[in-house]
C-alpha cells in the first residue's frame, strides 16, 4: 500500500459538528475526501469530498488510500473502540494515521449510569452473535453491550431469561450525546419493548435466578454443561491439561481430536481475545461443537471437520495445541508446528508407549493420572474408578 499523507481519524458523536473539538473540525474541512458510513456523513453537512464506504469495506480498503490527497475517516465516538480506527492502524502503520478521538459511547453510557470503569465489562456483538454475552454473565456483573442494531436488546433479553439471568436488569441507551438520546428500562424477564433505535447501546446488571448455575470462566466447567455422546475430555482432565496449556490472552489454541470441543471451548472462556480451532473428524461431533460452543459463550470457535494430519495442514499458526485423539497421526504433525506448549493425552497401552517416546525424545512432563468418585455401593459408599489417563504436558 501507497500512502502518500498521514490519514486522519476523526472520532464524531450523535451530536454531530457540535461536538467536534477543533482540530478535528479542522481536519474534515480541509481534506480533499472523507470517507465514513452514511450517519456519519450526513452529521458533517456538504462537504465535496464525502464518500461513503464500500461494502464489502475490507476487500477494498487497502485501493482507497493508495492515493495521494489529504484524506480524512470519520468514526463513531473512540475510533479505537472496535472501530476503524483499530484496522487502519493495524493495516497503514501507527505513524500513517492521526486519531482525534472522541468521547465514545462506552464513557458515555457510564456517566449517565454512575458505573465505573473498573467495575464494567464491555462486550461487543456488533457484526457477532449475542452469544458472547454468555461467557460474561456472572451475579453481580455490570456488562456494556455494543449493539448490533434495533433487534438486539430483544435478542439479548431472550438469552438473558435462557442462562438463568431473566431478573437482570436493562437499560438501552439510543442516540448517545444526541438531541434524540432515550432510555429504556426492565428486566429480561420482563423485556417485551418494540424495537427502537438502531443506535443504541445497553448496560445489564446481573443478576441471576434462584437456582440458575453459574458457569465461572477458570476451567474445568461440569461435564454435564456440554452435549456429548462420550467423548468428552472429563472435568479434572481438563481442568489439569488446560492449566499446562496455560492460556495468555489472544494466543491461539488447536484442539485437535476434539470429541465436544471441551478443552478449546474452556480455552476461549479464559479470555475473550483467546481463539480456539476445534478439529473433528466426525461431522456429528463437529455439530455439536459449534452447539457447545454458542451455549457457553464462545461462539466465534473455529470449527474443522477432518483428520490429522491433513485437516491442519492450512491452519493458523498454534501457540499451544491439545491432543486429545488421533495420537498416532496427530502428534508428529503438531509437534512439527512447534508450537509453545503441547499437552497430549493416551488412555490405551499404545497410545501411553507412544507418549513415552515422545517424553524421551522430548522431555516435557509424563504423567498419570487416576480419578476415582465416591458412589453408592449397597447401603455404603465406595469409589469408582474412571479409566487412567496418561498425560504428557511440553513447553518450549
Amino acid at each position: 500500500m501507497r500512502v502518500s499523507e498521514t490519514v486522519t481519524v476523526a472520532g464524531i458523536g450523535a451530536d454531530g459538528w457540535a461536538g467536534l473539538c477543533r482540530d478535528a473540525r479542522e481536519a474534515i474541512t480541509c481534506a480533499d475526501v472523507v470517507y465514513g458510513g452514511p450517519r456519519q456523513l450526513a452529521l458533517i453537512g456538504d462537504h465535496p469530498g464525502k464518500r461513503p464506504w464500500p461494502s464489502p469495506l475490507l476487500p477494498a480498503l487497502d485501493a482507497l488510500f493508495d492515493e495521494p490527497g489529504r484524506i480524512c475517516v470519520l468514526a463513531s465516538g473512540d475510533p479505537m473502540l472496535a472501530g476503524i480506527g483499530t484496522t487502519l492502524v493495524r493495516r497503514l502503520g501507527a505513524d500513517r494515521v492521526r486519531i482525534l478521538p472522541g468521547v465514545s459511547s462506552v464513557a458515555l453510557a457510564r456517566a449517565r449510569l454512575g458505573w465505573s470503569a473498573e467495575e464494567t465489562d464491555v462486550v461487543r456483538v456488533v457484526g457477532h452473535s449475542a452469544d458472547r454475552v454468555t461467557r460474561a454473565l456472572a451475579p453481580g456483573a455490570r456488562l456494556l453491550v455494543l449493539s448490533g442494531d434495533a433487534s438486539t436488546p430483544a435478542v439479548l433479553a431472550a438469552l438473558l431469561r435462557r442462562t438463568g439471568y431473566g431478573p437482570s436488569r436493562m437499560t438501552v441507551l439510543e442516540e448517545l450525546g444526541g438531541p434524540g438520546e432515550n432510555h429504556a428500562d426492565g428486566t429480561a424477564d420482563d423485556w417485551a419493548r418494540a424495537e427502537g433505535a438502531a443506535l443504541n447501546l445497553i448496560a445489564v446488571d446481573c443478576e441471576r435466578a434462584p437456582g440458575a448455575r453459574f458457569l465461572p470462566t477458570l476451567p474445568g466447567l461440569p461435564d454435564d454443561a456440554y452435549e456429548h455422546d462420550g467423548q468428552l475430555t472429563k472435568r479434572d482432565l481438563r481442568a489439569l491439561a488446560l492449566a499446562r496449556l496455560a492460556p495468555a490472552p489472544g494466543e491461539v489454541l488447536w484442539d485437535v481430536g476434539a470429541g465436544a470441543g471441551s478443552v478449546g471451548i474452556e480455552w476461549m472462556r479464559a479470555h475473550p481475545r483467546n481463539r480456539a480451532i476445534a478439529v473433528e473428524r466426525d461431522p456429528e461431533r463437529a455439530a455439536r461443537i459449534e452447539r457447545n460452543a454458542t451455549a457457553l459463550g464462545v461462539p466465534d470457535l473455529d470449527v474443522v471437520v477432518g483428520e490429522a494430519p491433513g485437516a491442519l495442514a492450512d491452519l493458523a499458526a498454534p501457540d499451544a495445541v491439545f491432543v486429545g485423539g488421533g495420537l498416532t497421526a496427530a502428534l508428529p504433525a503438531c509437534l512439527a508446528r512447534k508450537p509453545g506448549r503441547l499437552v497430549a493425552h493416551g488412555v490405551t497401552v499404545e497410545s501411553e508407549q507412544l507418549l513415552a517416546a515422545a517424553h524421551r525424545d522430548h522431555g516435557g512432563e509424563l504423567t498419570r493420572v487416576a480419578v476415582e468418585q465416591a458412589a453408592p455401593l449397597g447401603g455404603f459408599t465406595g469409589w469408582t474408578p474412571s479409566r487412567t489417563v496418561t498425560q504428557w504436558s511440553v513447553t518450549r
